[in-house]
């Protein structure tokens, strides 16, 4: 199962406090929709406010991305700048 993890408190917010989730899922897509159905709104909230880290490397649009059994998928919140 792909270990998920992040530092964001709107993640926290939305599912409860949680900040470690694991979910067994082929795809960074299929990893929010089962996220989503445990935590509604997690999936919108991922997709337009945080980057995705996998193994290490970021993504900025990562819904595709194939996970490994043991992926450690990080969820990074994205940075505002003007």
């Amino acid at each position: 199962m792909a270990r998920v993890s992040t530092i964001a408190q709107s993640v926290r917010d939305l599912a409860g406090g949680r900040d470690h989730f694991e979910v067994d899922a082929p795809t960074v897509g299929a990893l929010l929709t089962a996220l989503d159905a445990r935590y509604p709104g997690l999936a919108v909230h991922v997709r337009e406010t945080m980057f995705i880290a996998i193994d290490g490397e970021m993504h900025q649009e990562a819904w595709g991305e194939a996970l490994a059994p043991d992926s450690e998928v990080v969820f990074v919140p994205m940075i505002a700048g003007g």
